[in-house]
């Protein structure tokens, strides 16, 4: 499962059925209950310091793993500067915003909000000088997603002041936008090198960022003995190690084995899983409205997924779509078909 070289190539043999079954478990299970070691990880640490730290280490890991395989690291320089813009955008505005949210947005509530991601690229597609179309399917889509976030946030909305007091649901809905963004501007553009050594890079770079910003804002004050807890040590080496690595493999694994719009159906689970672990381990109230705003959601997406964008002919093909994944903290290229 680890053999990061074999994605983005031709499908090999099929492999055994329980192996496709645990990557799938894998990916489902690593990503759905990022959301929970997040909000696990902020009650006392702050947010930047928490992942900009981590999204280092990450990095630092891959790229290792890929020197001692001896593969290449080196990025061309006509590279660098739109992967930086790219990777700032992501993980910085993406991973950041997500983590500051937590503070105060249920995880599960989180999730689902996240899930919005496809239905902002889908509109960002519409303004993108080479971007794809939405049909009348995907409008379709958009206005349910739309329509989804509104249910979700109704209770909310029925106390104006306080939802404007409460930063946190714009956050994440900002996070979903900032994935989106930095997603396109990774996807089109020539592309060299080694996509997994970019997607080291771009971890290393949004992590900086963060750190960066994190001493910025003083939170370094805020790390004292009291908030390393147990809690949020576990949930910065569970984040690292399941979230980022674990799920990086099996994800990685998984698109040179099944198509892409399989290994993509991450995006409908992770929101079940996390709304349930929120609410078995951290008492996470389940609501109608959570659920009724993630099933009208997710049936937006899989409106805009499923023939919901088609590409324009008259410009050259895109580069291989980059897919975003709220919490691995990486980015992986994929040849996948010409929609969200």
């Amino acid at each position: 499962m680890g053999n990061m070289e074999s994605a983005g190539t031709a499908k090999s043999s099929q492999p055994a059925t329980w192996a496709l079954v645990l990557a799938f478990a894998i990916i489902y299970l690593s990503w759905g209950t990022t959301y929970l070691a997040i909000k696990e990880g902020v009650r006392t640490l702050p947010p930047a310091l928490f992942a900009g730290p981590r999204l280092m280490l990450a990095g630092l890991i891959i790229l290792a793993y890929l020197a001692v395989r001896g593969q290449p690291l080196r990025i061309p320089w006509s590279e660098i500067g739109r992967l930086a813009v790219g990777a700032g955008i992501m993980f910085i505005g993406g991973n950041g915003l997500i983590t500051a949210a937590e503070k105060t947005v249920d995880s599960g509530v989180a999730s689902v909000l996240v899930a919005t991601t496809p239905l902002f690229m889908a509109l960002l597609e519409l303004l993108w000088p080479w971007g794809e179309r939405v049909t009348w399917r995907g409008w379709l889509g958009l206005l349910c997603g739309l329509a989804g976030v509104v249910i979700l946030l109704l209770p909310k909305l029925e106390h104006p002041r306080q939802f404007l007091q409460d930063h946190g649901p714009i956050m994440v809905l900002g996070s979903a936008f900032s994935w989106a963004l930095g997603s396109l501007i990774l996807r089109y553009g020539r592309r060299q090198g080694s996509p997994f050594a970019a997607a080291g890079y771009q971890m290393l770079i949004g992590g900086i960022g963060l750190t960066i910003i994190g001493i910025a804002i003083g939170e370094v004050q805020e790390l004292t003995p009291e908030s390393f807890t147990p809690s949020a040590v576990f949930a910065f080496f569970y984040l690292l190690i399941v979230g980022s690595l674990l799920g990086f493999v099996a994800y990685t694994w998984l698109l040179a084995h099944v198509s892409a719009a399989m290994a993509g159906t991450y995006a409908y689970v992770n929101p079940v899983v996390a709304i349930f672990v929120g609410w078995l381990i951290a008492d996470e109230e389940i609501t109608v409205w959570i659920i009724g705003g993630m099933v009208v959601i997710l049936a937006g997406v899989a409106l805009v997924r499923t023939g919901g964008i088609r590409p324009r002919r008259d410009h050259l093909e895109p580069q291989p779509r980059i897919t975003p994944v709220p919490e691995v903290n990486q980015t992986i290229t994929m040849r996948a078909p010409a929609r969200v």
